[in-house]
């Protein structure tokens, strides 16, 4: 069985503000820094390995698009957003380094990693200095006096503590012989999900003081990092290499404790789980392996259960935002979001 992926243009939300932020982020990695900047930039997606600027993907910026959209469809100025929307995009680049180092991951948005090319230490010397100038930001904005600075510190902080602890959960599960769908869930809210609601709830927290509606945007940053990441997991498995830059069944070759392979472990009261735990104990696992997983996970249903779950999460995002009662333009927006990001092949 196959992902079925429905095309939809890239959303607004992921346009409209990107040009504003980048510019802050040029301007914080500028070219007068360290020469360790340098690879900074390389991470960001804006230089080659030669330093020669370049135009290359550098992902979709999910995270300070959110923070300056949230900031706007509650009617803040989104100038006030763009620092905010700086420090989250730096400290998820942070994340990212660090992560494939921990993962061995060569590649991403169809590069070498940091690590493939200078070495595990001088990349985690760099997602190091990253961090820094992440949660230093704030100072730069010569406006350490506007009411919302100390909560919005204090919102980053704590989204990245929580970052962190899901960061070590995910380890330390890649050894446990069974992890149940609830804690994976768990994991996920604090890995992926903390960064995405940190977004949200900082662009509402600039923009408005309205509990209410800083409430309800909250609700809907929690299920949409759910659903972003059960997202992710999907193309983990079925992903085709042509559009995410890796190799159907990436994630099992890595033998990483996804959803669909908890499901898997799970599922017809762990008729497969013994099977499926000798593979993953093996030294190395080939094409005969990656096809046996994937053919147990169509025979128990766990690509459709996985997509049900991704739209359950993404209702979830969306009812939530509606109740926040927003005009109409910025709803529309956030829907086509979701929309676009619960059926990504990317």
């Amino acid at each position: 069985m196959s992902d079925n992926y429905i095309t939809y243009p890239e959303p607004l939300i992921l346009l409209n503000y990107k040009a504003m932020f980048n510019s802050e982020l040029k301007s914080i990695l500028a070219d007068e820094h360290l020469s360790v900047y340098s690879l900074l930039r390389y991470c960001m997606g804006w230089e080659d390995i030669n330093g020669d600027k370049i135009s290359s993907s550098s992902g979709k910026r999910l995270r300070p698009s959110l923070c300056m959209f949230a900031c706007d469809a509650v009617g803040g100025d989104i100038q006030s957003a763009i620092y905010a929307s700086a420090s989250i995009e730096l400290i998820h680049n942070f994340s990212l380094i660090h992560d494939e180092v921990q993962d061995f991951d060569e590649i991403r948005h169809h590069r070498p990693t940091l690590w493939s090319l200078y070495g595990s230490q001088k990349a985690l010397l760099a997602g190091n200095i990253m961090h820094v100038i992440s949660h230093d930001i704030f100072r730069l904005s010569g406006d350490r006096e506007f009411y919302h600075f100390r909560p919005a510190s204090k919102l980053i902080g704590n989204a990245c503590l929580d970052m962190i602890e899901g960061q070590y959960l995910d380890i330390l599960y890649e050894n446990a012989q069974s992890i149940t769908i609830e804690q994976y869930l768990r994991m996920i809210s604090l890995k992926t999900g903390a960064l995405i609601r940190c977004s949200i709830n900082l662009g509402a927290l600039i923009g408005t003081t309205n509990r209410d509606i800083q409430n309800q945007l909250k609700i809907s940053g929690e299920s949409l990092g759910y659903a972003f990441q059960i997202r992710d997991d999907i193309l983990g498995i079925w992903g085709q290499e042509k559009t995410t830059g890796k190799p159907v069944g990436v994630d099992i070759i890595r033998k990483k404790k996804s959803l669909p392979i908890i499901h898997a472990m799970n599922a017809n009261h762990g008729k497969y789980s013994l099977e499926l735990r000798e593979i993953y104990q093996s030294e190395n696992i080939g094409d005969f392996q990656v096809n046996r997983v994937l053919e147990i996970m169509d025979n128990v249903g766990t690509l459709e259960f996985a997509r049900q779950m991704t739209k359950k999460y993404t209702k979830k995002a969306r009812v939530a935002f509606l109740n926040a009662r927003l005009n109409d333009v910025h709803t529309k927006n956030y829907i086509a979001l979701l929309q676009f990001l619960m059926n990504r092949d990317y």
